[in-house]
């Protein structure tokens, strides 16, 4: 007993110690991961070998950003057409941007725009007097890894960017009625005595099946009433033994078939066409959405100036009920763009709108130029390739965790 505690006590205290030397290793790597850059007098990133210094500045002041460099050599401004300079960008995903380098006043200017994400490993080749100087280090910003088995858990998904309809809607609101032709008046054929009443309000009855029985006063034979449609029965005016006299003994409602009476506003009045697709649902309905067209639109416009627009609703399983409110998308247009995001993958980073690149396990900003938008659909103009693989689905998480690394880019 007394060797198992001792074991037992050993082992709590490495694992305390393993525990806190993790936490001190990790403190280590995120201070390191802070560590800001030495700066030169021009805010560049400073690299050094022996005597010969080279500040790379990334500079965007009145231009599309791009690398300056100064050099000095024992403290010394060298020339900037006696070094031969090239930068070589790797982004993710293997792509290289080669970047060349041509003397301008007393720096060396490079030749191409340095695009958004400033997100790369910055690999420097320098040629000075014979000698060659090369520098690398990694410039990431907008980025992080997680692993697969931890996106799923976090139920991050993903789409592939590339062509999309818009489709421009008008929200509408309104409600359920009955329409006209679905009632019927139910009265006997030949006045007589009504000898029997098969069916009580409220009660669902089938065609054909028997709702009366009359005995005609003329053949003094019984004959049955029967309905003429699947329905419900709305009223009943009828009992055994009294007169049919030619009144109304029964009223039935066909509520397999409703009507959506919309209310469209005078802006959005003549964008609205008969046929025009619409998505309903039913406030408070817990009803999934119904989808169905235009049928007819009012050629006058009620006291508060808006125009009645119909949609027959098909309700053959008996779901929804006259007098239920709904809310309406009707579709006024559809526009096919070449480029285009979910709405849902939309994040705020820095100044930018951005989605999240996957490639691999590894999540980085792309920076959008956005177009129009219209129901979960937003046209891109610039800032992502057709064809990638983006983050469409939870895309807060990709954010927060790249905001707790904290990293950021050199200017």
């Amino acid at each position: 007993m007394r060797n198992v505690f001792w074991r037992a006590l050993c082992t709590s205290v490495l694992l305390a110690s393993f525990a806190g030397f993790s936490a001190a290793v990790a403190a280590a790597e995120t201070a390191v991961k802070q560590e800001e850059p030495v700066k030169g007098p021009h805010r560049g990133r400073l690299l050094t070998e022996g005597d010969f210094v080279l500040e790379l500045s990334i500079f965007e002041t009145g231009v599309p950003p791009e690398f300056r460099v100064w050099v000095t050599n024992e403290g010394q401004p060298v020339k900037p057409e006696d070094v031969s300079l090239t930068i070589e960008l790797t982004r993710l995903g293997d792509v290289i941007d080669t970047i060349g380098f041509k003397p301008q006043d007393d720096f060396l200017r490079g030749d191409m725009e340095i695009y958004e994400p400033h997100s790369f490993v910055v690999t420097i080749t320098a040629g000075y007097e014979g000698k060659t100087f090369e520098w690398q280090y990694d410039n990431f910003e907008g980025r992080t890894a997680i692993n697969p088995e931890v996106a799923e858990a976090m139920e991050i998904t993903t789409e592939i960017a590339g062509p999309a309809v818009l489709t421009e809607t008008v929200r509408v609101f309104g409600r359920l009625v009955s329409p006209a032709h679905a009632s019927r008046q139910i009265t006997a054929r030949f006045d007589g005595q009504i000898v029997a009443v098969h069916v009580n309000q409220g009660q669902r009855v089938q065609a054909g099946e028997p709702l009366l029985t009359i005995e005609s006063n003329e053949s003094l034979k019984s004959y049955a009433v029967s309905s003429p449609i699947n329905g419900v029965v709305q009223a009943r005016n009828a009992n055994p033994g009294e007169q049919s006299n030619g009144r109304v003994l029964l009223s039935l409602l066909d509520t397999s078939i409703l009507v959506a009476e919309l209310a469209v506003f005078p802006m959005d009045r003549q964008r609205v066409n008969p046929g025009a697709r619409v998505h309903l649902t039913v406030v408070n309905g817990g009803v999934d959405t119904i989808e169905g067209s235009v049928t007819s639109i009012e050629a006058q416009v009620g006291p508060n100036q808006s125009t009645i627009v119909r949609v027959a609703v098909d309700n053959s399983a008996g779901l929804l009920a006259a007098g239920q409110f709904v809310n309406g998308l009707i579709e006024v247009a559809n526009q096919e763009v070449p480029l285009a995001v979910k709405r849902s993958g939309l994040q705020g980073f820095r100044d930018f709108t951005v989605v999240f690149a996957k490639i691999n396990n590894e999540y980085e900003v792309r920076m959008l130029e956005l177009g129009r938008e219209a129901g979960e659909w937003v046209e891109v103009l610039g800032g992502l390739a057709p064809g990638t693989e983006y983050v469409s689905g939870n895309s807060y998480i990709i954010k927060a965790d790249i905001e707790k690394s904290g990293a950021s880019h050199d200017h």
